[in-house]
């Protein structure tokens, strides 16, 4: 792992392998870089068909710094994470691969980043639109946060304990990051102008209809793949439908 400091001297850890047309990977809530692309075989099957693959730990998660102010995760911080590890390591084009919250992030990155040229939204549907709900921060909060996990009766913060102890992640840092003011704001979807794929499991509810959320951005295209929010990174024609997009728009 590399590390750089952010825009506001927050140190980023990041893996930087490959080489050929940069794709950026932003894994998901509680995971890092290694449970959402290195282990499931994203990041190998990207190197093969000839990129060069960058893959942050967001601030808060896996080697990156952690912070237990939720003012360093406030607004836009993970957005401009992205952007500073752009600037960083030089980058002038890039295709962006983003997982749950990670495409949260890539959906308010793209738009404003004239770098993107392609999008990936894995793990999100039309709830996304609205962003997540103010009450939910609150309850996963919690949940990280008591000493006793049998005592969660919340099944959505039972549900992220569960994955932040399996992970071994920083519980008050995730914490942190729900109680983070301005952090809830939708991605903005309908201002998306590049090419997007929007891959989810075919067992994944958590947020909703993906062909309704790809209705909203132009020219958006649906792949469905087995599995829940949990396992569908794990499916082979996970990391297939990736390449195969990105190959389309390469050949074209």
């Amino acid at each position: 792992m590399r590390h750089f400091r952010s825009f506001d001297d927050t140190e980023i850890a990041y893996l930087d392998d490959g080489a050929g047309p940069a794709v950026l990977l932003l894994h998901g809530f509680a995971a890092d870089h290694r449970a959402n692309w290195v282990a499931p075989g994203v990041v190998d099957a990207l190197v093969g068909s000839g990129r060069r693959v960058v893959a942050a730990d967001a601030r808060g998660h896996g080697a990156s710094e952690k912070p237990t102010d939720p003012a360093r995760y406030a607004g836009a911080a993970m957005v401009d994470d992205a952007r500073a590890l752009l600037d960083h390591l030089a980058i002038t084009e890039v295709d962006v691969v983003g997982y749950s919250m990670g495409s949260m992030v890539a959906s308010r990155l793209v738009p404003r980043e004239p770098r993107a040229r392609a999008l990936v939204l894995g793990g999100i549907g039309v709830r996304a639109l609205q962003g997540p709900p103010p009450a939910n921060g609150a309850r996963i909060a919690a949940a990280l946060l008591t000493d006793d996990p049998s005592s969660i009766t919340d099944p959505v913060g039972r549900d992220f304990r569960r994955f932040a102890d399996r992970m071994g992640a920083d519980r008050p840092a995730l914490a942190a990051i729900q109680r983070a003011p301005n952090r809830r704001q939708p991605g903005t979807f309908p201002d998306i102008t590049v090419p997007t794929l929007v891959l989810i499991g075919d067992r994944d509810a958590l947020l909703g209809s993906p062909q309704q959320l790809a209705d909203r951005i132009p020219g958006a295209v649906v792949r469905i793949v087995p599995g829940n929010h949990i396992t569908a990174v794990s499916a082979p024609s996970f990391r297939g439908a990736i390449v195969e997009f990105l190959d389309g728009l390469q050949a074209a």
